[in-house]
């Protein structure tokens, strides 16, 4: 600090500047006092340094000492662009145009950059729109990708595709290049319009763009992530064609892809073709490999290829170990979990806390309680780090247990260590609260959520109102499912149907068909499952009224929701108490099958058919006809001895 107010000193006082190409010859003492380098990088290097040379740049021109140079802004502009300082970056863009200072689009690009950092891309939209009119900047394909994805990477996917469209339109003259491919490729694949992103692969030709690996790759994840497996596969040999050679994440997308749908078999043969090609697989590969496996119930298989990713220098980590264990607790095989935590640990890799979570639910979930029981003292005492995510995982489970004293004990214990209890947790506690009768403690633990608005959201509100009209409170739960809209919550389908089994239960079943009707004008994003028809077919059937449920059955089959065993006792019961005479069971459940079978519904048409065979009730030669047809087709064959072969292989 002294050596600059004594340099400023020096050149106010002696006047002994000489200047030369703009640039002061004295300049070089004052440079080298700071340790700046030579006199012809001064400007390029002075705002790198510290805030105060940018004051002592300030000043300068006061002086008489140094006339700030067209490097010097651009210097400047980087330095604010890479410190996040969006304020003074705009005065001086201002000052630029003012002065009418040249500006080069490289500029334009880190500002940009700066802008997405700041989460600002309408303002990165709008400059790139004023660099003509208003800098005389030309843009270029470079300007336009960095405007892109600036917007991509903040996640404004349409946004992303409508300033696409915008800029690579007819009267536009910038050209897309490959880059602007990808990165609408990888917007449109984000949104799920996958047809979208199909298009702009189309037109890469015709623009002169041939795609590469990076747009080959996105469009294959973009469609797995569809579901479209088969049609991912074919970009694979169509890249190949075409003289693009797929690498490890190419392959590791289509493994993941084929592993999330139980296709292990092809998931195998794509990594020996990974082999051909000169691809190893590395940890992602294998981690899908796992997962699939874990999936199918494959522990051992898992297991072995854990081994062989070891022997083949491929190191597992926590993920590798996390993903066997959420497999295993999605099939309902926590206690296998478990062994693979100890396994972990063994080789020296301690469980992390998703793991640990995930464990502990899935051991509560299980009814396992003594062995969750367990873990939970085993990670308390082997140091685990506890989070928010664990404590809800045990609160959830006590509350399963029906030791809701413990769970309160838990959640006091969780705000002791400076967790806060999320929705989840709340939730879990009221309907543990429900599930014992406590209906009035459960409306206190609500009247104190009332300090936290965040934690009442549709999840809470939905546990509440399924509670209370569980416990015959309808006019309660009248009010909170009025309070519910009031904030501007939209109910799903667990939260109509609570409501509507409420009314049911009380009588009250014309109110409980009105709140179905308006589920079914609601369209497709809150239509009526299996339950919300049971829970009505059961409340018409009791009060007699059978013709008005087979009516709402035969609307059920037309919508694509199949019934299932608790439909089919519905009815059954109804038929044997209420219809004077009794009606055909028989030819009821016949007719049922028939129809689901005739509409290549084979689950549900094979669940009944279970059922009457359970039930001694032998269904008749068309059902077993229609039945034969629709099992016994060539491709449903051949998907069985496939499936066959891949348990065998695998």
């Amino acid at each position: 600090m002294r050596n600059i107010k004594c340099a400023i000193h020096v050149i106010d006082l002696k006047n002994t500047c000489r200047w030369s190409s703009g640039r002061c010859e004295s300049i070089s003492f004052f440079c080298t006092s700071l340790n700046f380098g030579t006199p012809g990088k001064t400007e390029a290097k002075v705002n790198r340094v510290h805030p105060t040379t940018k004051r002592c740049f300030k000043r300068m021109p006061k002086f008489g000492a140094y006339k700030t140079g067209d490097s010097t802004l651009y210097s400047l502009i980087d330095n604010y662009a890479s410190s996040g300082d969006i304020s003074s970056l705009e005065k001086l863009l201002n000052q630029m145009k003012l002065e009418d200072r040249p500006l080069l689009e490289r500029t334009f690009i880190e500002i940009f950059k700066a802008y997405g950092r700041a989460h600002l891309h309408e303002k990165a939209i709008d400059l790139f729109e004023r660099m003509v009119d208003e800098f005389c900047c030309k843009r270029t394909v470079r300007s336009f990708n960095s405007v892109l994805n600036t917007i991509i990477q903040n996640e404004c996917y349409h946004r992303a595709l409508e300033f696409y469209s915008c800029i690579t339109s007819n009267s536009m003259t910038i050209s897309p290049n490959v880059l602007s491919f990808n990165l609408a490729i990888k917007a449109a694949c984000k949104l799920g319009a996958i047809d979208k992103a199909i298009q702009l692969f189309w037109e890469m030709p015709a623009r002169s763009c041939v795609p590469d690996i990076f747009t080959y790759s996105t469009l294959m994840d973009g469609l797995c992530k569809e579901s479209r497996v088969d049609e991912a596969i074919c970009l694979l040999d169509e890249m190949q064609i075409e003289g693009c050679f797929p690498n490890s994440v190419a392959y590791n997308v289509l493994i993941n892809g084929l592993c999330k749908k139980g296709e292990i078999r092809r998931a195998v043969k794509l990594v020996n073709n990974m082999f051909l090609k000169g691809c190893f697989p590395d940890e992602a590969t294998y981690n899908a490999l796992i997962c699939g496996l874990c999936l199918k119930g494959m522990l051992p298989k898992a297991i072995e290829l854990l081994n062989l990713m070891v022997k083949n220098n491929r190191a597992p980590n926590a993920v590798t170990y996390a993903t066997i264990i959420n497999g295993l607790v999605k099939q309902g095989r926590s206690l296998d979990g478990v062994d693979v935590i100890k396994f972990m640990e063994k080789r020296g890799f301690g469980g992390n806390q998703y793991a640990y979570s995930t464990l502990l639910s899935g051991l509560f979930k299980e009814r396992k309680f003594e062995e969750a029981r367990k873990l939970w003292k085993d990670m308390t005492k082997e140091g685990i780090k506890l989070n928010e995510v664990i404590y809800s995982a045990l609160i959830d489970g006590l509350c399963r247990e029906g030791k809701l004293e413990e769970a309160e004990e838990a959640l006091a214990d969780m705000i002791s260590k400076g967790f806060t209890p999320n929705a989840f947790t709340y939730s879990s506690l009221l309907r543990g609260l429900f599930s014992i009768g406590s209906t009035q403690k459960a409306l206190l633990m609500w009247e104190k959520m009332e300090s936290n608005c965040d934690m009442k959201n549709e999840v809470c509100y939905t546990v509440l109102i399924d509670g209370l009209c569980r416990a015959g409170k309808l006019e309660e739960a009248l009010i909170f499912w009025k309070e519910f809209w009031a904030k501007g919550f939209s109910p799903d389908v667990i939260t109509y149907s609570s409501m509507i089994n409420g009314l049911c239960n009380n009588g009250a079943v014309e109110q409980g068909l009105e709140l179905f009707n308006e589920m079914l004008y609601r369209g497709s994003g809150c239509q009526p499952d299996v339950i919300t028809y049971n829970i009505l077919f059961n409340a018409l059937c009791r009060r007699g009224d059978i013709s008005y449920a087979m009516d709402l059955l035969n609307g059920m089959l037309n919508t694509g929701c199949d019934p299932d065993v608790a439909t089919c006792n519905i009815f059954l019961k109804a038929l044997r108490e209420k219809v004077s005479p009794p009606s055909d069971e028989k030819r009821f459940l016949n007719e049922l099958v028939v129809r689901l079978f005739s509409n290549e519904r084979l689950k549900g048409a094979s669940e009944i058919l279970v059922l009457m065979l359970q039930k001694f009730i032998l269904p008749d030669l068309t059902a077993w006809q229609v039945a034969v047809q629709q099992l016994c087709k060539p491709k449903k064959i051949r998907a069985a001895i496939d499936k066959a072969w891949n348990d065998l292989i695998c």
